[in-house]
């Protein structure tokens, strides 16, 4: 690719991204919607079990299910 086909790449890319960052409507979260009845919040320790625990022991779980269904179909086989 030349120096005018990247030029021209980055100013589309460079262009539509500016133009959506532009176009795009903040997200108005402190107006309040009719029939709004949110929960209370989260704390810290909620907010990083949720987040961050939850998930690292899912993929804890799911990876030694793995890996114990690779160790028996071994034992099947061999």
């Amino acid at each position: 690719m030349d120096k005018k086909n990247a030029l021209r790449a980055g100013a589309v890319a460079a262009g539509s991204t500016l133009m959506m960052l532009l176009m795009s409507s903040p997200a108005l979260a402190l107006t309040r919607d009719d029939g709004d009845d949110p929960g209370p919040g989260l704390s810290v320790v909620e907010t990083l079990g949720l987040y961050v625990a939850l998930p690292i022991v899912l993929f804890l779980v799911i990876a030694a299910l793995v890996v114990v269904g690779e160790k028996s179909s071994h034992k099947q086989r061999g």
